[in-house]
């Protein structure tokens, strides 16, 4: 089938697209673009660079705009089969391959490779292969193509059988499993994984960490890198947008909602996440708790704002996570709260400009990954904090490597040591956090994300 789109010459693959769309009431289809890294980096090459961004369909909405044959330049949305989708998507990318490169399996009880599991990995691989033959499809001669993430873990080496003259890239957003956690894959599962990724002329990763067991994986099961290339990409934060977004209108009209929440003269601790297994936020929720337990002196002058934005609500251990974050910030309000002090201010509705309120006014920000590729609320929050944040952070985040000589480092299973974290963060002589967080946020914007997706094209096509 000849390409619609024209020979691209640099093509970006991945699960969720720059824009999608829904069905309003009257049948017309609204389109919403989305932000982040790829955005930024593929608008920063130019647009005359013949660019094309392949994504996947999620959405009725998104299904009915490619039926009708609506869509952005530059974007090539697949109509995948939504139950093949589901399978690819939720069965094996986020039920299997992120709990294992995030090590969150329970291991008595999970997982189960059984002939469900064959089922959905058939569905994981015609969804793989529905990218690989459009990108073969849609690239000129000696493109160059980046394929993001664990959704498509099997698309460079199934792309290279169909067009051996590209070049290939593969991206992982998340951290890697060390050998001993990836090899609870079936065998014939993890060298597939594996075959695909080494596709690629080269793969990046956030951190040494994670590229380092990679390579490990690759070594053990895989006899070796062959001739991919391994590079290292710390996604930073986008200081300029960042700062000028936190101080437009409805950002300001959100701090004031806020401070008259938490009341006057009282210090914070803003924790801003999707409600993901491993983001911790009911231990972090716990140490806080322990911190009222254990430092009295904290009760009435200090405020918990939890921003906790549902995810991945369809699967039913994400409900249920979700319902024990409500359930123990009832509980904490009920057992300190007073009727001047509310201990837990709990949203559950994503709001950015919320986010950016609660960024702009907190004292401590709190990143306690059990295990995070980057985490960027790390290094979002110092950037647009008012008066200087101190940062307690996880050591099992991305983000550590660059800025844990400035953070307050903590063990994210260890309750009580998170808890002394809090205390020693709300303690802290407001020039020392000042100071601290000018560093944190230097060290946070030093790969801005157009910066980090144009180095890596510089290095796959070097």
């Amino acid at each position: 089938m000849a390409s619609t789109y024209g020979a691209a010459q640099v093509l970006v693959a991945s699960n969720r697209g720059p824009v999608s769309y829904t069905v309003g009431e009257d049948g017309s289809l609204d389109a919403k673009r989305g932000g982040g890294g790829l955005v930024s980096g593929l608008s920063a090459i130019g647009s005359d660079a013949d660019a094309l961004w392949v994504c996947s369909a999620l959405s009725d909405g998104d299904r009915e705009a490619v039926r009708q044959g609506v869509g952005e330049d530059g974007v090539r949305m697949l109509d995948i089969p939504a139950d093949v989708h589901a399978d690819a998507y939720n069965g094996i990318a986020n039920s299997v391959l992120w709990f294992v490169h995030h090590m969150l399996y329970q291991t008595p009880l999970e997982p189960v490779f059984d002939a469900e599991f064959r089922r959905q990995w058939a569905s994981y691989e015609t969804y793989n292969r529905a990218f690989a033959e459009a990108l073969a499809e849609e690239a000129a001669r000696g493109a160059a193509v980046v394929v993001q993430d664990y959704h498509l873990t099997l698309v460079p080496g199934m792309l290279r059988e169909l067009r051996p003259d590209l070049r290939i890239g593969h991206f992982s957003h998340t951290p890697w499993a060390p050998p001993e956690y990836f090899r609870m894959l079936p065998d014939d599962v993890a060298a597939q994984v594996l075959r695909g990724m080494l596709g690629a002329d080269r793969l990046g990763f956030l951190t040494e960490r994670w590229a380092e067991a990679f390579t490990a994986c690759a070594e053990r099961f895989a006899g070796g890198l062959g001739g991919t290339r391994i590079g290292v990409h710390g996604l930073g934060a986008d200081a300029d947008f960042l700062r000028k977004r936190a101080h437009e209108p409805d950002v300001e009209e959100r701090i004031a909602a806020l401070r008259q929440e938490i009341g006057e003269g009282r210090r914070t601790i803003v924790r801003v996440d999707r409600t993901e297994l491993s983001k911790n936020i009911v231990r972090g929720l716990l140490a806080y708790r322990r911190l009222l337990e254990t430092h009295a002196e904290w009760r009435e002058r200090v405020v918990h704002v939890a921003f906790a934005y549902p995810s991945r609500q369809d699967l039913a251990v994400y409900r249920d996570y979700t319902a024990e974050v409500r359930r123990l910030s009832e509980e904490i309000n009920a057992e300190y709260g007073t009727p001047g002090w509310t201990p837990v201010v709990l949203n559950l509705k994503d709001d950015f400009a919320r986010s950016l309120a609660a960024y702009r006014l907190a004292d401590v920000a709190l990143v306690n990954p059990i295990r995070d590729g980057m985490n960027l609320v790390a290094k979002e929050v110092p950037v647009v904090s008012d008066a200087g944040c101190a940062l307690v952070l996880s050591r099992e985040a991305g983000a550590h490597e660059e800025l844990g000589e400035d953070a307050i480092t903590v063990n994210p299973y260890d309750v009580t040591g998170t808890a002394a974290a809090l205390h020693e963060a709300l303690s802290m002589r407001p020039e020392e956090r000042a100071e601290r967080c000018k560093r944190l946020a230097a060290a946070a914007t030093a790969l801005p994300p157009a910066q980090w997706f144009v180095d890596q094209l510089d290095a796959l096509r070097g």
